[in-house]
């Protein structure tokens, strides 16, 4: 099946695996350099807590693109499926994308908090047209 809207979707999918090297690329050296323990008794928190901020923002944004993006690949994956996967669906899912690797970006490095909601905020809405399109298109 060729859809347009797989691209974007494999496109996020490849972001992903960048921000999870970028997390493993800092947060190792970090834990050798403070000497952290590998304590499998201790909780997770506590390693986190031991490492320093700029180091924890590539996980926390590791992690966030392991929750709404899953809205947004079951939303493309239903319209490549339902043959609507084309024109503004496309661009909606692109514009996604772009708004999600922005987040990450600002989260990776400054981390200000305002304007992450704003890209964010973004995100969701454009996420939220994508729905209610593949809504119109399934029902």
């Amino acid at each position: 099946m060729e859809s347009p809207i797989l691209a974007p979707v494999i496109g996020l999918v490849l972001w992903s695996l960048v921000m999870w090297l970028w997390l493993y690329a800092t947060r190792i050296p970090a834990m050798q350099k403070l000497k952290i323990p590998l304590d499998p008794t201790k909780p997770t928190g506590e390693l986190t807590a031991a490492l320093p901020p700029q180091v924890r923002w590539k996980a926390d944004n590791y992690n966030h693109l392991m929750e709404q993006p899953t809205i947004f690949y079951a939303t493309a994956l239903a319209l490549a499926v339902a043959g609507a996967g084309d024109g503004l669906n496309a661009t909606l899912a692109w514009a996604y994308v772009g708004l999600r690797v922005a987040h990450s970006l600002v989260q990776a490095t400054v981390n200000v908090i305002m304007v992450r909601w704003a890209l964010f905020m973004l995100a969701s809405a454009v996420l939220t047209a994508m729905a209610v399109r593949a809504a119109m298109v399934v029902f």
